[in-house]
This record gives structure tokens, sequence and C-alpha cells, in this order.
């Protein structure tokens, strides 16, 4: 049976102010429509019921999971003590769905995606799970890209690219690429068979924790107590199998390392809304390009970003601005800037302004 394992444990510092440690990204109503994990869950309809939706998320997140998803079981949100990247959260999900039932087929989905045509997105799961069941099949969702982004890594396959009105089809993957530089994405463009990394999985759970036995198995033998247990497992031994397993993402852990990784391009709308750059790009804007939230005055200034709550926030002369207002820190930035936020987020860690983070 098909299941789908939502990541949301992840505190999405490109969005301080609003995100925070306590109310992160995920749990935010980015585009007044639904937060993101609620719309996460809500375009898998049609194919997986909330029912077999799971949520992996840090347990300080899990009653706000409960309060936003509230069809989800509470069986299914499944709690990390620690946070230590996607290879140890998949691994958990896997073991757990696993033992529920040996024939598992997951579909792994970052919880702050935005993705439009969602009949084209099933289409391809569909797809993707297909060939999933194939033996040792991993399978990934590749984006077909509209520009040389330098902000996502990029997956080379074998093949032809797929013109949008054509069914789409499983490829082999020739090679997983980092961020690259601008010259080296023009390049890839160029080429015709790099497709945007979407960091979204399909595989059977008994596959996935074959390839992590295989290419991790200082995460395997972390999580054997785990296995051992079952649904029963208490919050010790659960901890100390995420303590012991090494802190790596599934992509580097697993799929670069795999010899039958396969690729499913996918022509819908994507966006894995990074930042408050990405936010004012999918964003409707006013005749001065301008997208404008909360009580904001807006002078001689032009293709900014401003979200403010009951506080009168005022721009004259400013263009090309992100400016978020929150009850206690202000935001302001150059829009092309928005990537660097992260590392005031880290600053505060550093220099201990915790109650900012």
């Amino acid at each position: 049976m098909d299941y789908a394992v939502i990541m949301a444990g992840g505190i999405g510092s490109r969005f301080w102010p609003a995100s925070r440690k306590e109310r992160p990204k995920q749990f935010l109503d980015v585009f007044g429509d639904g937060t993101l994990i609620q719309n996460t869950v809500a375009r898998l309809q049609g194919l997986i019921p909330p029912e077999r939706c799971l949520i992996v998320t840090h347990d300080r997140y899990v009653e706000q999971t409960q309060k936003q998803l509230p069809a989800v079981p509470e069986e299914n949100i499944l709690a990390e003590p620690i946070s230590r990247n996607t290879a140890p959260c998949i691994t958990y999900a896997a073991t757990t769905l696993a033992d529920r039932d040996p024939d598992a087929t997951m579909v792994v989905l970052p919880a702050d995606h935005v993705i439009g045509n969602v009949e084209r997105f099933h289409e391809t799961l569909e797809v993707a799970l297909d060939a999933a069941q194939e033996p040792d099949a991993l399978v990934t969702i590749g984006i077909e890209p509209t520009y040389p982004a330098t902000g996502y890594g990029y997956i080379q396959y074998d093949g032809e690219s797929s013109d949008e009105d054509d069914a789409p089809q499983a490829h082999p993957v020739r090679t997983f690429a980092e961020k690259p530089d601008q010259s080296t994405a023009e390049r890839f463009i160029d080429s015709g068979d790099f497709l945007w990394n979407s960091g979204m999985f399909i595989w059977r759970a008994d596959t996935i924790l074959e390839q992590v036995e295989r290419h991790l198995p200082d995460a395997h033998k972390a999580f054997a107590p785990v296995r051992e247990a079952g649904d029963g497992v208490d919050e010790d031994t659960l901890t100390e199998a995420f303590r012991n397993s090494p802190r790596i993402s599934i992509d580097y852990g697993v799929m670069e390392q795999a010899d039958t990784v396969y690729v499913v391009p996918g022509s819908f709308e994507w966006n894995d809304v990074g930042d408050w750059r990405a936010v004012y790009d999918l964003s409707e804007k006013d005749e001065h390009g301008n997208v404008i939230e909360g009580n904001v005055i807006m002078q001689d200034s032009s293709r900014c970003y401003v979200q403010a709550g009951d506080r009168l926030v005022v721009l004259v002369g400013l263009h090309d601005k992100v400016v978020v207002d929150t009850d206690d820190a202000v935001l302001v930035c150059n829009r092309d800037s928005a990537q660097q936020v992260k590392q005031v987020v880290e600053y505060l860690h550093a220099h201990q302004f915790e109650d900012y983070v």
C-alpha cells in the first residue's frame, strides 16, 4: 500500500523573524491559503488519504502538528527527539512503516513546498510509485528547470527531456550535482539532461532500509533496537538511535552511492519556498511590483516585499527590499540577499540571543 512521509522537523531559519524555533516555517500561512504543511497533506488527496500520511517532526512540534492536521491519526505523527538531518528521519519512518505494513511504499515529501498543477503532480507520483516496485529501485522527482538556478542541486539522467504534454516516465540517474555557479548552471540547462533536485523520494520501505544497511551501516545499526521494539518503542531507545546515527542527508548517504536510482521529470509548477525572495516571486504584485501584507504605506518604493502586523510600517524611496516586522524583531534586507538571513539566525545563536530565534 502507498503511504506519504512528510518531513516537518526543520526550523526554516531563512524565514526569520516570522519563523522561530517554536513556530517554524512549515506551520506558517505564508500565502493566505493555509499553512505549508496543511497544503502538503491536502494536495495528496485523491492519491494518499490523511490516514496513510505520516508526519516526522521534532518532538517540540507534535502538538502543533496535531492541531494543524486533525485528520492525520496521532499515531502517525512521529516525534524526532534530536534533529539529525534526513537520513535518520527517513530511516525512522521506514522502520515504522515496514513494521506496520511489510509491503509499504513511501512517498517522502518536505513539508514546505509549493506545487501547482496538482493533477500533473499526481501523474508524476503514480509513475514514480510504479517504478519503485522494481528490485532495489530508489526513485526521486526532478523538476524541469525553467532558468539556470544556482540555489538548487541538479540531477543528470539518461533519456530525452519530456515535452510538457508527454506522459512522465522514469529514467536512470547518471549523476547528482551540487548547487552550481552561474556558468555551470547555464551549461546544465543547455545540455537538456539536467533537472532540479526537488528532495522528493519514492521507494518501498524495505528497499530503503536495505540501502541504508548497505551505504549507512552506522545508521542501520543505531536503529536496530527500534526495529526490535516495533511500534512500542520507548523514548529513551529512540533518542539513543538518533544520537548514534550519523548527521547526514539521504542524498549524500544513500542516493549518491546507490546503483539503482531513477528520476521522474516533473513539469508541474514547483518552488521549495526557501526564503523571502521566493515568497515575493510567488505572490501577486501591485502596479509598482510590491507585495504588501498588513499595515503598510509605500511612497516612491517598488519591487518590495513588506509584511507588517498592526504597527504601521512606512517605506520611502526603497526598491527591491524585503521588510518583515514582528512583535520583537524587524528584518530589512535586499531581495537578492534573502538567503543570507540564515546567517543572522546563526549569529543570534552564537551570541546567545535565544529569545529572538
